[in-house]
């Protein structure tokens, strides 16, 4: 899709087209999401910090994102992708691959099937896209960014909007572009490339496999051979399952108390947990990240005995994890993530711990996180979750949360969703 988010906005908000718009954390600690091709001219992109996008670009109009809204058109794209194919890899919420090999005796040539998918997507979304026709996905990616408008000083222009790469005519498209545009050529991989006098894929492709081996690793430098001469026998795999299921936010201002991190841990471990049992999964693994003022980030993981979709169960595991970390030095990122995801049913062991504990004079259970009350049994606390699933999809994410996100009397839980993905938004102006 043609920068996404910044053009879905521009559907809701007509009347900011033809400025420079960009979507993402409007904070000073928020990132740039995605930049509409007037706010590309100035040099804006996806993932550069909020306040450098700011001094590029002065009259840049910057949106707080909306990813739910973002979901729900992304769904509706995917479901025009499956009329055409059912073969449909989803990358990301605006990116897919299809294979249309089934589909060419009913609908034609792929180059007529992505002309066709391009005027359907925009008669009925208003929104423009590239397609890239290739033998491989590979090539087919490479494709599909060429076939992207262009920018340049004097302003964007309309790209292609297909672009094919017959059969045959592989390496002469490929061998070109700049090693860069490789899948797996980061900086650090670059910098050795550039020693080899390697610039473009073509110079890459005439460096012997072994010797990029020995120079790259066995696993890297095969990768990268096999790129350079168009080989990608990857296929499309549509209903991939998820690797892992993660939150993470920037804080507005340095954390340095853990305990000013007690309700992130909560509001994060039950956005994470209602994500896993969405998608039908539990984690074996529970991870906590922190990212310092200073930049350097730090993880820890922790393997459960038990794989669990409970929001209880991985919050007390990133307490636990977050309690061996030195948060005194200033955290300006926290995530809790889960890996190691199963859809198998757990098979519990009953244990001496999962009786009920005995009760202190106020009632309130020895030992339990932050003194709450244990529960009754795994029967009721799996019923409690399955209604609070079932409140949210009646009445939306916000409609009921953990009693420790009440910000006071007659307030409501706060959003058990992700908040702010792309950094701290800047609080909204007051009367």
């Amino acid at each position: 899709m043609d920068a996404f988010f910044a053009s879905v906005e521009l559907l809701r908000r007509p009347e900011l087209r033809g400025r420079p718009v960009a979507v993402g954390g409007t904070g000073d600690r928020g990132v740039i999401a995605a930049a509409s091709y007037e706010a590309r001219v100035f040099g804006v992109r996806s993932a550069m910090p909020s306040v450098r996008a700011r001094r590029m670009c002065p009259d840049l109009v910057l949106l707080p994102g909306d990813h739910a809204h973002y979901s729900e058109v992304s769904a509706r794209l995917m479901d025009m992708f499956r009329s055409v194919t059912p073969l449909v890899e989803p990358l990301s919420l605006d990116e897919a691959f299809l294979d249309v090999t089934g589909a060419r005796r009913s609908q034609g040539p792929p180059t007529e099937i992505a002309a066709g998918l391009r005027r359907h997507v925009h008669d009925q979304e208003g929104l423009g896209c590239a397609v890239g026709v290739a033998p491989n996905k590979f090539l087919a990616k490479l494709a599909s960014a060429a076939a992207k408008p262009r920018v340049g000083p004097d302003g964007s222009s309309p790209g292609a909007g297909v672009l094919v790469v017959e059969p045959g005519r592989e390496l002469s498209f490929l061998h070109p572009l700049d090693v860069g545009r490789l899948w797996g050529v980061g900086p650090a991989t670059l910098a050795k490339l550039q020693r080899f006098g390697v610039a473009t894929v073509g110079d890459l492709a005439a460096v012997p496999r072994d010797v990029l081996e020995r120079a790259l690793g066995r696993a890297a430098g095969g990768h990268l051979h096999d790129l350079a001469h168009a080989i990608d026998d990857r296929p499309v795999v549509p209903d991939q399952e998820p690797k892992s299921i993660s939150h993470e936010e920037t804080f507005p201002t340095d954390r340095r108390a853990i305990d000013d991190l007690r309700a992130d841990v909560v509001r994060m471990a039950d956005a994470v947990a209602a994500r896993l049992r969405r998608h039908g999964v539990r984690a074996r693994t529970v991870q906590v990240k922190l990212r310092y003022a200073t930049f350097d980030t730090v993880t820890r993981s922790h393997t459960l005995d038990v794989p669990t979709d409970r929001a209880d169960r991985v919050r007390d595991e990133a307490w636990a994890l977050l309690s061996t970390l030195p948060v005194e030095r200033g955290v300006r990122l926290l995530g809790v993530g889960t890996t190691n995801l199963t859809r198998e049913a757990p098979a519990e062991q009953l244990a001496l711990d999962g009786f009920e504990p005995e009760r202190t004079s106020e009632g309130t259970s020895e030992g339990t996180w932050d003194g709450a009350p244990a529960p009754v049994s795994e029967a009721d606390r799996e019923a409690a979750t399955a209604a609070v699933d079932a409140i949210r999809r009646r009445f939306g994410p916000s409609s009921i949360g953990p009693g420790r996100l009440v910000h006071g009397p007659g307030t409501a839980a706060g959003p058990p969703t992700p908040r702010g993905p792309w950094g701290p938004d800047r609080p909204p102006s007051t009367p």
